[in-house]
């Protein structure tokens, strides 16, 4: 199987394409580079150009008339640049993938697999959540993912067009044969402040200690990037087990999560377990666009697509520890 897949070479969709590869299945990578890095298209089919550019989309087709899905990873995720850039956010992650579904459509592609976000959800009391629960986005970055899932159930009941939205939760880790991994220098995600902090000798900011959880700060449920990259091939996989071609359903919605929610003092304390010594700490107010969090209930991706996570939130220490160490001999800055 052929697969495109938008924003390829960033880092959730490097590792799915590292993850396809794996699985026998030829990934075919766009990706406009803004984020992503053209290192992890190396060696693999890779066009560098945007979501929106329907010529090269054309063309994309017209040299690879053999795919059959394509994978929609490409967007901005950083929730307070959300917030003070909202036009931004909603231009490249809502506009252009209205542009980019119509293009897909256009050249026949039937098969449509969308990289969602959990914090699309409004928490249960537990904090945990299934598929029905309701929904309550709180920064422009999730509300342009419901939005864009409300645009992707309303185009595959119109066109000749299936879209399976997974909704992923707090990625960590990096590729375990270190392939890829997180691009960028200074990450703005809870894990990767917490290495900033033990490489530079910082302090890490806990923000937010006033949630009504078990220990007042945030919970998420960190979920492996590789665990998550495999459940994009499961996905793809098992997509006619999803919607069948014959079926009246057009469009679904799988949570992928780990079924645990860990607060940030729980990761912090595995944190230090894991490097083998403590890091500075301070706690500081929530910021703009911050919520309580939730983590998945995942009985629907081992029914639908026979997956369930087998790598731990310690490995994706682990490997994220490794991977800080080896990224500037990956990476050409």
């Amino acid at each position: 199987m052929k697969v495109l897949i938008a924003g390829g070479a960033g880092f959730i969709g490097s590792t799915v394409a590292s993850a396809c590869l794996d699985a026998g299945l030829t990934p075919v990578i766009l990706d406009n580079l803004i984020t992503g890095r053209a290192e992890f298209a190396r060696d693999r089919i890779f066009y560098h150009g945007d979501i929106a550019d329907g010529p090269l989309i054309d063309k994309i087709f017209a040299e690879h008339p053999d795919i059959e899905a394509a994978v929609h990873a490409a967007a901005l995720i950083v929730v307070p640049e959300s917030v003070e850039q909202p036009l931004r956010y909603y231009r490249e992650n809502v506009a252009k993938s209205i542009d980019f579904v119509e293009h897909l459509v256009r050249n026949g592609c039937g098969k449509l697999l969308f990289s969602s976000s959990a914090s699309i959800y409004r928490p249960g009391e537990d904090f945990s959540v299934d598929e029905s629960s309701p929904l309550a986005p709180l920064s422009p970055y999730a509300r342009t993912k419901a939005l864009t899932e409300a645009i992707l159930s309303d185009t595959a009941r119109a066109y000749d067009l299936r879209v399976v939205s997974l909704r992923y939760f707090n990625p960590v880790g990096a590729d375990p044969a270190m392939r890829t991994g997180l691009q960028v220098r200074q990450p703005t995600h809870v894990l990767g402040k917490m290495i900033l902090a033990a490489e530079n000798d910082e302090t890490f900011t806990v923000t937010g200690t006033d949630w009504p959880t078990r220990d007042g700060s945030g919970i998420r449920d960190y979920i492996h990037v590789w665990d998550l990259a495999l459940a994009h091939v499961q996905a793809l996989r098992r997509f006619e087990r999803v919607l069948p071609a014959d079926g009246d359903e057009r469009y679904a919605v799988v949570n992928v999560g780990t079924g645990t929610g860990i607060t940030v003092r729980e990761l912090l304390d595995a944190f230090e377990e894991v490097l083998g010594r403590p890091i500075r700490t301070v706690e500081a107010g929530r910021r703009p666009g911050d919520s309580p969090g939730c983590y998945a209930r995942t009985e629907r991706a081992a029914e639908l697509l026979d997956w369930r996570p087998t790598l731990s939130v310690v490995d994706g220490i682990r490997h994220s520890l490794r991977w800080s160490q080896l990224r500037d001999s990956v990476l050409d800055d």
